[in-house]
């Protein structure tokens, strides 16, 4: 048998598969840590099963792109040299913006999830997609002296109370806020200079809550958030985020649980967020505004029996919507947020007996329903994983591009696949 010399497009072939392995391979170190946190190299080769002198070399490109940073290594029981630790550097950084019916919300996420500014303007109308577009910039331009100096900012992530166009982050509908057909994307990223992403809030919540929060571990979940713009909702299965033809999937505040009650803003009667309702127990407890954990306090604080009723009523309404989804979705977890874990935590174990009372026996008894663990940085952190996906996805190549390729998995692939191999 003779041995014939590869074709010339051999050597190409390789030097693609070896980018496209070191690009994997780069995504996967860089979000593992941006994920999970500080982990030693040892931990990094024992959880990705790459050898630790691949690791090392991966982790120092890592470092010369200035996305991740190493420190001497914490004392250890185990035998060997210790190994160095990897953290995520947070001088990349994510802006984040939510805006809701009475104020509009921007941070600033570092890699690593951590949220380290976060500011709330408030508004005294329901603001215009413009308004929101020229606050938020008005904003952003304060902290610009700042962001200058010390963060490399990757764009700019949106989490909107409505349906929300995954392709080009146009909102078609958001009921509260009285938007339609708004390119809020488009207007930010004009006003800002910064590339922009916009999506549904709690489809991002229940991004944000599954990777850094109360969903930790779960590759199941349903995340139902309750804000003064109604209720959402976001669906994780097998570690990936359903999003639906166009983005919009989720929609649980509009679930029919009343076919006698009142009319939508969608323009159907009887939507689970027109019967649960943070109006309601603000109007209960004689507050006119207020966020979740002033809510809280107040409701918590007061001995009027009409207040637990009311508590006892919007769970019971809720219940119903949590009963169908599980029968249909059957997540493992379900996570509430915002005014939801609030009547959640003032009736413990009321909502899971409701449920598992009226649901198919086999999937009601097997979900768990938990608050979020993120609380009011929650949306900032989905926001600017949005805005963080494509550097996660390619380390290097989102650098010298101009930002994220896509929004839609919940996880980069490599990651995702590890996720669901690691249980």
């Amino acid at each position: 048998m003779s041995v014939t010399e590869p074709p010339i497009f051999g050597s190409a072939s390789t030097a693609t598969t070896n980018d496209q392995t070191r690009r994997t391979n780069l995504s996967l170190i860089l979000s593992l840590v941006h994920h999970r946190g500080t982990l030693t190299r040892a931990e990094l080769a024992r959880v990705t099963g790459l050898n630790r002198s691949t690791v090392a070399t991966l982790t120092a490109q890592l470092s010369d792109l200035e996305l991740l940073y190493e420190s001497s290594p914490g004392t250890s029981t185990n035998v060997g040299r210790p190994s160095p630790q990897v953290h995520a550097n947070p001088s990349t950084a994510a802006l984040a913006i939510n805006p809701e019916i009475d104020a509009i919300t921007i941070g600033l996420v570092g890699l690593g999830g951590r949220v380290l500014k976060r500011i709330r303007y408030p508004t005294e109308h329901v603001p215009t997609a413009q308004e929101v577009a020229n606050i938020a910039a008005a904003v952003i331009e304060g902290m610009r002296g700042e962001l200058d100096a010390t963060y490399r900012i990757v764009g700019i992530g949106i989490a909107v109370p409505g349906l929300v166009r995954a392709g080009d982050g146009m909102v078609t509908y958001a009921p509260h806020l009285g938007w339609r057909g708004e390119p809020i994307a488009e207007m930010v990223a004009t006003a800002t200079g910064y590339p922009v992403w916009a999506a549904n809030d709690a489809s991002l919540g229940a991004g944000g809550e599954i990777i850094f929060g109360a969903g930790h571990g779960s590759m199941d979940l349903l995340y139902v958030n309750g804000g003064s713009s109604g209720i959402g909702g976001g669906v994780v299965t097998g570690g990936v985020l359903l999003t639906g033809t166009d983005g919009y999937a989720g929609e649980l505040g509009h679930t029919l649980v009343n076919s006698s009650g009142v009319l939508c803003h969608c323009g159907a009667i009887g939507c689970l967020e027109t019967e649960v309702s943070k109006r309601r127990l603000l109007d209960v407890v004689g507050l006119p505004a207020g966020d979740s954990e002033e809510l809280e306090r107040a409701l918590a604080s007061s001995h009027d029996p009409a207040v637990m009723a009311e508590v006892h009523r919007q769970l019971d309404v809720l219940a119903i919507a949590l009963r169908n989804a599980v029968n249909v979705l059957n997540p493992e977890r379900i996570v509430l947020g915002g005014f939801l874990a609030t009547l959640h935590v003032l009736a413990p174990g009321r909502l899971i007996e409701r449920v598992r009372e009226n649901g198919l026996q086999a999937p009601a008894q097997a979900v768990q329903i938990i608050t979020a663990e993120l609380g009011s940085n929650l949306l900032m952190i989905g926001a600017a994983e949005l805005a963080f996906s494509g550097l996660l996805s390619d380390p290097a190549g989102a650098l010298r591009s101009t930002g994220p390729e896509s929004a839609h998995g919940l996880l980069p692939e490599a990651e995702r696949q590890l996720h669901v191999s690691d249980g």
